[in-house]
């Protein structure tokens, strides 16, 4: 009897707890309930919603497509073409029981595999190759391994390859501008992306779609006043120059002096920028807008313009050039020989030191760093190419008398061969400069006096200089191997000697050609620069002068220029002249 009391309050104790406990439970529910309530009636109807899309529901970037680069003709220079990233979620991966599958299916050696996934074990992210081409990346997605995933993006493609490889550049592997036009125009070329919404599951996987909350926009596309079949000519004429003299290395652009357009402009060496495996950063440089050199004898029609604009000189004016050298200073500046008394005409088209010389004592050294100036030497271009070079001009605070002559005949300064086009341009274009540019204009060839550009020199000292120029190509020239058959063409020669830690080197040349075509209308200037060519073809009239022939003809006819009637000069005379040339060197 005393056993079955002595039960009964703790039986009863039970039932108060547990129900104590329930009623908490219930308690618990209402007041969430409530809580829920309340906070869908203060912040709204859709706050349930949220706070469950905050669980479920994640973003997706949907990539822009980067706009295209074309020539002026619309031949594309650069495309982006689908491609598939993929990647892993190395704490859905690991475990699995199927890593080495994945090894093998990426071509990966599955101990460097495992040791890489285990570093990343505490990620959640993971790359496992970039860009692949869509019929690889299925191949391992069909394999449906947990935690590996496909994200879509785009790849830059270069149809034209390492003809124009650094002039249009290349992209960095997240597809923004690296190099070239695609870093100079990466702003307009690269679009916006757009963002989609999907439901994922317990495992993270995408399970169904929700919409697109913003489209992508694709990129601007490009039209670059680059016209492809003249790249084709210029990377094609400098291989072969490379090939017959030995050279290091070789440049040339083509300006229209009319547009301020730069119609070519090349480099080698090059590089393919689809094969990004080993690449040469010397051969990604473009030399055109990077590389300075003394510019030589292709001054000195610089020179000229400051000895016709001062009165004191006209073509035709005589000087005597005996007996064949000049003492300035402690230094004898020669000509190959005595040429004795010779017009100013003369002293360009034989490239008389002894003649510069005495114009550049007459005139003085201030007006000829005038006149470099005002053509833009020592300044930039305009162009707006990444790393372009200033260049630089001669600032002494004190000028001996040999500091006072050399500028005259190109040394003692630095150009790019962009600022030598540019100059040349003037001539081109009745005196005026026109601003340079990578894009297509739209007047083209319609209407090409709509560019006028600022007046440098009068209409009247730019056609003397032009006449001076095709003499030089002319039969008693040092450039006759300039010559374009069908054409009359100007241009000038120059030649000089590599510069080392202890001064000029003696077996060492950059040579180099700068010209306008055709004399009569004067509209597109070409300059070449062949470097370090080797053995007896080392000067400009050997090395560069020919090259210029040849890009200049493909010029002319892929421009439609109406020929003429002149017949070029001899091979005998013409080798004979630049002989007389690269003996200035």
């Amino acid at each position: 009897m005393s056993a079955k009391t002595n039960t009964t309050p703790i039986f009863t104790w039970r039932i108060i707890v547990v129900t104590a406990l329930l009623a908490g439970l219930f308690g618990m529910l209402v007041l969430r309930l409530v809580q829920l309530q309340v906070g869908a009636s203060q912040y709204g109807t859709d706050f349930l919603q949220r706070q469950g899309d905050l669980r479920a529901v994640r973003s997706a970037e949907i990539p822009a497509y980067r706009g295209l680069i074309t020539d002026r003709r619309g031949a594309p220079l650069a495309v982006s073409t689908p491609v598939v990233t993929l990647w892993a979620n190395p704490q859905e991966l690991r475990g699995s029981g199927r890593e080495i599958e994945l090894a093998e299916l990426m071509n990966l050696p599955a101990s460097e595999f495992a040791s890489r996934l285990d570093r990343y074990r505490k990620k959640q992210f993971m790359y496992l190759a970039r860009h692949q081409t869509p019929q690889t990346a299925r191949t391992v997605l069909a394999a449906d391994i947990p935690g590996v995933y496909g994200q879509r993006e785009y790849k830059r493609f270069y149809p034209a390859g390492e003809v124009v490889s650094q002039l249009v550049g290349t992209t960095d592997i997240d597809g923004a501008g690296a190099t070239g036009v695609e870093l100079v125009f990466d702003s307009q070329l690269q679009g916006q992306p757009g963002k989609k919404r999907f439901i994922k599951d317990l495992h993270g996987e995408a399970i169904r779609d929700i919409g697109v909350v913003s489209e992508a926009a694709d990129g601007e596309s490009i039209q670059l006043s680059i016209d492809l079949r003249l790249q084709h000519v210029q990377h094609r004429e400098l291989l072969r120059a490379m090939r017959e003299t030995g050279a290091s290395a070789a440049s040339a652009v083509t300006l229209d002096a009319m547009t301020g357009e730069i119609l070519a402009m090349t480099n080698l060496p090059s590089f393919n920028p689809n094969r990004r495996g080993q690449l040469d950063l010397a051969a990604m440089r473009n030399r055109v807008v990077t590389d300075v050199f003394e510019p030589g004898s292709t001054v000195k029609p610089l020179t000229l313009v400051a000895a016709l604009e001062s009165g004191e000189f006209d073509i035709e004016t005589l000087i005597d050039t005996s007996p064949g050298r000049i003492t300035v200073g402690n230094k004898v500046l020669p000509d190959p020989r005595n040429y004795g008394e010779i017009t100013v005409s003369r002293v360009i088209e034989k490239s008389s030191q002894v003649g510069v010389t005495k114009m550049a004592q007459t005139i003085g050294h201030e007006h000829i760093i005038d006149v470099f100036q005002r053509f833009g030497l020592g300044q930039l271009t305009g162009a707006e190419f990444p790393g372009e070079r200033t260049g630089r001009l001669p600032d002494h605070d004190f000028w001996s008398a040999i500091d006072r002559v050399t500028p005259a005949f190109g040394y003692g300064l630095l150009v790019t061969p962009l600022q030598l086009a540019h100059a040349y341009a003037v001539f081109a274009n009745e005196g005026h400069m026109v601003p340079l540019t990578l894009l297509a204009q739209a007047s083209q060839d319609n209407d090409p006096s709509a560019s006028v550009g600022r007046q440098i020199i009068s209409p009247v000292v730019a056609e003397k200089v032009v006449t001076v120029l095709h003499r030089v190509t002319g039969p008693e020239g040092t450039a006759q191997r300039a010559a374009v058959s069908g054409f009359d063409v100007g241009g000038k020669t120059g030649t000089v000697h590599k510069v080392g830690r202890e001064g000029y080197l003696d077996d060492r040349y950059v040579a180099m050609f700068a010209g306008v075509a055709p004399v009569e209308s004067p509209r597109y200037v070409t300059v070449v620069v062949i470097d370090e060519p080797e053995g007896d073809v080392y000067g400009g009239g050997a090395a560069a002068a020919p090259v210029y022939s040849r890009i200049t003809q493909e010029v002319l006819r892929i421009r439609n220029v109406v020929p003429n009637s002149a017949e070029p000069v001899s091979n005998s005379r013409m080798l004979a002249a630049s002989r007389e040339d690269d003996s200035r060197a």
